[in-house]
């Protein structure tokens, strides 16, 4: 699937470094003059054109929330699943076009990080934690993964930070991170996360700190309470993306992640 559906749109989608002289070639009408190769048209009085090809090598990190939030999803996946689904379509997709990759793994602190190296059997190591890797803490906090891209990566990289982005203040450190590097927010939600069905009195538990509660569902007060706050929350988190300039995407557990990520794809493609 990969190779099939993302590897031509994330080359679209994703810059190299710049333009590096590949080869000459007879001009053609419609050639920009400004490339004409002068030593070469002099040398065969003979008009030929300098041709110029992306320098593609890019460094990809893949930050990546292994918080116990994650271990939620009402219907046959968790986000924890999705994550990791998410991860190994966008390493494959990088590995194809050359680029290294590497993985920061973080709770409320960096679980493990890889660093980014090309190859398949890196690829395939990657692989291999994403689908397995086990966190040691169960409280999340999105400031120490991106502390921790900006001071261990020192150039510039494109990282994806994959999350349900339910964490303490984080702002600060978006904003440094998203200036230094090219960030992009993949967002996994649960759609039980966003209203709660009327069926009467149920014991939530909190996947991060196990405090227990009891709500009363069926009380429409507190569903509407509870939506009210959600939707704020998410037009909050969606301001600081277009404040820091972050693309990003919403990604459902319960829909095909394809067709977010083709979006995403698509509109950094369009703005080159």
């Amino acid at each position: 699937m990969s190779q099939q559906i993302f590897s031509g749109q994330y080359h679209s989608a994703f810059k190299g470094r710049g333009m590096t002289f590949s080869e000459v070639r007879d001009y053609q009408y419609g050639d920009d003059i400004r490339n004409i190769d002068w030593n070469v048209t002099a040398r065969f009085n003979h008009p030929y054109i300098k041709v110029f090809e992306e320098e593609r090598e890019l460094t990809v990190m893949l930050l990546i929330d292994v918080s116990g939030s994650n271990e939620f999803g009402s219907g046959q996946q968790l986000k924890r699943m999705l994550a990791a689904e998410l991860a190994a379509v966008l390493a494959f997709s990088a590995i194809q076009n050359n680029d290294k990759v590497g993985v920061i793994f973080f709770s409320n602190q960096i679980e493990k990080f890889i660093p980014p190296k090309k190859g398949t059997s890196h690829i395939l190591r990657i692989i291999r934690e994403v689908i397995s890797f086990k966190s040691s803490q169960k409280n999340t906090d999105l400031s120490t993964g991106l502390r921790f891209l900006t001071s261990a990566i020192k150039k510039r990289t494109t990282a994806f930070l994959i999350s349900d982005f339910i964490s303490e203040e984080f702002t600060p450190s978006l904003k440094i991170a998203a200036r230094k590097h090219d960030l992009i927010a993949l967002r996994i939600t649960d759609k039980r996360e966003n209203d709660l069905p009327a069926i009467g009195l149920v014991k939530f538990k909190d996947a991060e700190n196990n405090k227990e509660y009891w709500v009363d569902t069926s009380h429409i007060p507190s569903r509407n309470f509870y939506a009210k706050w959600i939707r704020q929350k998410s037009r909050e988190l969606d301001e600081t993306f277009l404040k820091t300039g972050i693309d990003h995407a919403m990604i459902y557990t319960d829909q095909d992640y394809v067709k977010p990520l083709m979006k995403l794809f698509k509109k950094r493609e369009a703005r080159r």
